[in-house]
């Protein structure tokens, strides 16, 4: 059995069955998937995007305007786009549902792409084929842009009830959808007791995104009077980035509300009898918004585009060329958005649409023949910490590459002081990535 299918087998679960009985195997993959194609034969040139995010709708976009004549798919799990980013703002009602929610089929019809709500349950990398529920999809580039899975068995392992009950009770809400429904019901009816937050370790989904949610939290017992506290348990020393800004708001808007415990590395999750135990002692919690390590999407993994560290071990995190974002071992697939590693890009939306349009870019010269000196992306990112008046912190990133030491080095400008005009950023800023996205 070739590599190519052993991934594929894997892909659809199956990986773990001897290799064998080969014949075996591929009868029961064929009961998951249908073998035929789902559409027809491409003309020219098609490119299809899995994953319907930030990074995903910006390559689909941009794609489609810089080569018109290119056959693109964007195929998407979720029926509707809910956006990550201002969803900590939503958590405290400072914006509505219908701010961060979007219909997929209106930006497909207005720039010319297909826009397929279905799922991928494997690629086939050696054909060019991604599979999903109604056949296969055969593809000339291929653009990944899951976003990031949740990696729980750091904490329990291969015990899947745990797995289980953690996230059904203790939401994480770092990936769009019900999660967040379920957060916000918790924060709203919390009455007394310790809430716990807990930052991911390396790298995970908006590095100020938990301190940004600890803050709206914190927003929010103080306008409800609760007699409770937000305690964030965090693997760093300190707040990274925009920690001064956030640590101002603790002290002076939250005194007593919040509390912050550095180098807290987690040594033991017990959701059952409500108990975290750190390097820096044991917290006992109410209620808690747990959040595990942060990996690559699983098409990452299903496609065999993990980066191994130099003893072999994958990193999590896709291994993509660090100016190209193509993969390393597969100069047709395009790895954009959360996935990525090896390089201080954040994982932000700011930074997946700014990437998507890089991506759009090569893909396009390549389909015409051309070389391209790929620029370098850019990142703003807002952050709300008090919601009556709003006030927001900020911090801003340009990128450059060193050509002796072949990195990329980034340049951050950050505005610590909080204020209202920061605030009324926020909301333009992402006003105008939806429009670009959607409108």
């Amino acid at each position: 059995m070739n590599t190519s299918r052993r991934s594929f087998l894997k892909g659809l679960g199956l990986g773990g069955v001897a290799l064998s009985t080969p014949k075996l195997v591929f009868a029961a993959a064929e009961t998951i998937v249908k073998k035929e194609a789902m559409l027809p034969e491409p003309k020219g040139n098609r490119v299809v995007i899995v994953g319907g995010g930030w990074a995903g709708l910006t390559v689909a976009k941009y794609l489609k305007k810089e080569a018109p004549n290119a056959e693109v798919i964007l195929i998407e799990k979720r029926p509707n786009f809910f956006s990550c980013p201002i969803s900590n703002e939503w958590l405290a009602d400072l914006v509505s549902l219908d701010f961060l929610s979007h219909d997929y089929n209106q930006p497909a019809a207005k720039y010319g792409y297909k826009f397929i709500n279905t799922t991928v349950l494997a690629i086939e990398r050696d054909k060019r084929r991604v599979y999903t529920p109604h056949g296969y999809i055969q593809y000339d580039y291929l653009v990944l842009a899951p976003g990031i899975k949740y990696n729980y068995s750091a904490w329990f392992k291969d015990n899947k009830d745990l797995i289980k009950y953690t996230m059904l009770h203790y939401p994480s809400a770092f990936i769009p959808g019900s999660e967040h429904l379920a957060l916000k019901r918790k924060i709203w009816n919390f009455e007394e007791g310790e809430f716990v937050i807990t930052v991911p370790p390396g790298a995970y989904r908006c590095p100020p995104a938990p301190y940004e949610r600890a803050a709206m939290i914190a927003y929010v017992f103080k306008k409800n009077k609760v007699k409770g506290r937000v305690v964030i348990l965090d693997p760093k020393p300190e707040i990274v980035p925009k920690g001064p800004g956030f640590m101002a708001a603790y002290n002076e808007l939250y005194a007593g509300i919040v509390e912050y415990v550095p180098n807290a590395h987690i040594k033991e999750v017990d959701p059952i009898k409500k108990v975290i135990k750190t390097s820096q002692g044991d917290f006992n919690f109410t209620d808690a918004n747990l959040n595990p390590p942060h990996q690559a999407g699983e098409l990452v993994w299903m496609a065999d585009l993990i980066a191994k560290d130099k003893d072999g071990k994958p990193t999590g995190w896709a291994d993509q060329d660090h100016l190209t974002f193509q993969a390393k071992s597969d100069p047709r697939v395009f790895l954009v958005g959360d996935v990525i590693g090896g390089v201080p890009y954040p994982k932000s939306g700011h930074m997946a649409n700014s990437q998507g349009k890089i991506v759009a870019k090569i893909i396009a010269a390549r389909m015409m023949g051309k070389d391209i000196t790929p620029a370098l992306p850019d990142n703003t990112c807002y952050s709300m910490v008090n919601g009556d008046p709003q006030e927001a912190i900020v911090i801003s990133v340009e990128y450059s590459f060193n050509e002796k030491e072949k990195k990329i080095v980034p340049k951050p400008k950050v505005i610590n002081q909080r204020s209202q005009q920061l605030a009324k950023a926020t909301y333009e800023w992402a006003k105008g990535l939806y429009r670009d996205m959607f409108a």
